[in-house]
């Protein structure tokens, strides 16, 4: 995580010398926009892989919880059927082994549960990302857009005065 502010940090710097570059009418040099993209992309792709960290560890957890549900499973049947092959003198012994066995299911359903709702949590997270994700290119855009406005006004008004300029020799 501290990677990532380090990065958004550092756009933010960039972001911040583009607009002194442009305040001081000076052109960014290809460089410098070179840079900038890299350093934009890399960013991206930084949160693209923890995303696909955190899809991973949220799959293992919960395949590494099925497959515990399952061997329970398993071991729960066994029992059962040992349980049912004893006669009547092992009544108590079946009795406390029901009662073990409800206490798995009991424990079961909850790990359902709780997998359904990292999937479900891991899914909004991720559909917030990608609206997160196109807001940003889109006022990235309306920037773009802005400073390039804002340059051609700045150009004609330099133009007018060079005129002015002119016109008074």
């Amino acid at each position: 995580m501290t990677n990532t502010k380090q990065q958004q940090v550092s756009e933010q710097q960039q972001h911040l010398r583009v607009k002194n570059s442009e305040i001081l009418g000076s052109p960014l040099p290809e460089e410098m926009e070179e840079e900038m993209t890299r350093s934009t992309l890399s960013a991206f792709r930084a949160r693209e892989e923890e995303i696909e960290r955190r899809k991973r560890e949220v799959r293992e957890k919960v395949e590494a919880q099925l497959g515990r549900a399952e061997e329970e499973t398993k071991r729960l049947a066994e029992i059962r059927e040992e349980v049912e092959a004893l006669t009547d003198p092992m009544r108590k012994d079946l009795s406390i082994i029901r009662k073990k066995i409800d206490i798995v299911n009991r424990d079961i359903k909850p790990l359902a549960l709780n997998c359904q709702k990292k999937e479900k949590e891991y899914k909004e997270a991720l559909d917030a990302f990608g609206e997160r994700s196109k807001e940003r290119s889109q006022l990235i855009a309306k920037l773009v857009e802005l400073v390039t406005e804002s340059e051609k006004m700045r150009m004609k008004k330099l133009d007018e005065l060079n005129k002015n300029i002119e016109s008074l020799h």
